[in-house]
C-alpha cells in the first residue's frame, strides 16, 4: 500500500529482487552472491596456473570456472544466473567454488601428476587374502554342463548336430 501511493512505477521495475531463503537447510542466503562468485571464479582461475598446463583436471577446472565467470559477469540477476548455468542456486555455486578452491590446494600437495615415468604399481593377484571385513562377491561354480560344452566347442568335436532351426556356425563364410 505504502510503495503504491509514494513510489512510482518506474522505481518499483529498478528494485531488484530479493531471495528470502534458498529452501536448504543450512544454507543461508548470500545478499551478494555475483559479487562473491566472480571474486571465487578469478580466484579460481589464478590458483589453477600452480597445475601442469596439459593436465585434464586444470583444463575442465578452467572451461567451466571461465564459462561461469562469463556468465556471472554478463548477468547481474541471481535468478538469470542460475537459470543460465543450470548447476543450482548462487549460494550452491558458492560451496562448490568454495570447495574447488579447497581441492586445488589439495591437487598441488598430492601431486598426481608428478608420477615417474618408470613408476611401476604393485599388482594384487586374485589369490592374495581379502579381509574379513571385506564382502566376498564371487560367483557360484558354473554348473559342468558349461564346462563340457567349452570343452566341446573349444576341440571342435561337438556331440549332436545342430537343430533344424539353429544356424549352422562354420569357420568358413558363404
Amino acid at each position: 500500500m505504502f510503495l503504491r501511493r509514494f513510489a512510482r512505477p518506474s522505481s518499483l521495475m529498478m528494485m531488484a529482487k530479493v531471495k528470502e531463503t534458498t529452501g536448504i537447510v543450512g544454507l543461508e542466503v548470500v545478499p551478494n552472491a555475483r559479487e562473491v562468485l566472480i571474486g571465487l571464479y578469478n580466484k579460481t582461475l589464478t590458483e589453477i596456473q600452480q597445475v601442469p598446463e596439459d593436465e585434464g583436471y586444470r583444463k575442465a577446472v578452467e572451461s567451466f570456472t571461465r564459462h561461469r565467470l562469463k556468465v556471472c559477469e554478463e548477468e547481474e540477476d541471481w535468478e538469470v544466473i542460475e537459470k543460465r548455468l543450470g548447476c543450482g542456486q548462487v549460494e550452491e555455486l558458492i560451496e562448490e567454488a568454495q570447495d574447488e578452491l579447497k581441492l586445488i590446494d589439495k591437487m598441488i600437495e598430492w601431486d598426481p601428476w608428478g608420477v615417474p615415468d618408470d613408476y611401476e604399481c604393485e599388482v594384487v593377484e586374485n589369490d592374495a587374502p581379502v579381509p574379513k571385513h571385506v564382502p566376498l562377491h564371487r560367483p557360484g561354480p558354473l554348473p559342468e554342463e558349461f564346462y563340457k560344452t567349452l570343452d566341446a566347442i573349444m576341440t571342435r568335436k561337438l556331440d549332436a548336430p545342430p537343430k533344424k532351426d539353429e544356424p549352422v556356425i562354420s569357420s568358413t563364410s558363404q
